[in-house]
């Protein structure tokens, strides 16, 4: 059976060697399908242009969406498949589906984090930017932006 998942140098003359012999692209072998889990984990949790606007995975979060990611992704494409085709317009289907839900993945949990910030903690002294406001003459930021649209 590995002969079938392996592609030869040349498969129009292995074709003609071994006419019995299929070379099909899908579905993907479990080898392959463990490596896009292994390189969504590592681009999900380590730097690159993704985290730089989206920010990094921790990689336990990385480990569990990467397993769903590649899993929707399969199910998706599996459905995709016609009987005429070779099976690289379904590659291609799995191929969009793991990008789009890994990019759906990091804005959810960016959206997440910048939809909660972390609280500040609790203490009984007040904080150095109100220690400021105190003592300042200056109108709050909301009376100077009112004053501002008044003057115009």
């Amino acid at each position: 059976m590995a002969e079938t998942e392996q592609s030869p140098p040349n498969a129009t003359a292995a074709a003609d060697k071994f006419p019995n012999v299929s070379f099909s692209i899908w579905p993907p072998t479990e080898r392959t399908r463990e490596a896009v889990k292994n390189r969504l984990i590592e681009t999900l949790s380590s730097p690159s242009i993704l985290s730089k606007r989206y920010g990094t995975v921790s990689r336990e979060e990385a480990v569990e969406a990467s397993k769903l990611i590649e899993q929707e992704a399969f199910e998706v494409a599996g459905n995709a498949v016609s009987a005429d085709d070779d099976g690289i317009e379904i590659l291609q289907v799995y191929s969009k589906e793991i990008s789009k839900r890994m990019l759906d993945t990091v804005k959810a949990r960016s959206g997440e984090s910048a939809a909660a910030p972390e609280p500040a903690p609790a203490t009984d002294e007040p904080h150095k930017a109100e220690e400021e406001d105190a003592g300042s003459s200056a109108p709050p930021q909301s009376e100077k932006t009112e004053s501002v649209a008044d003057d115009e």
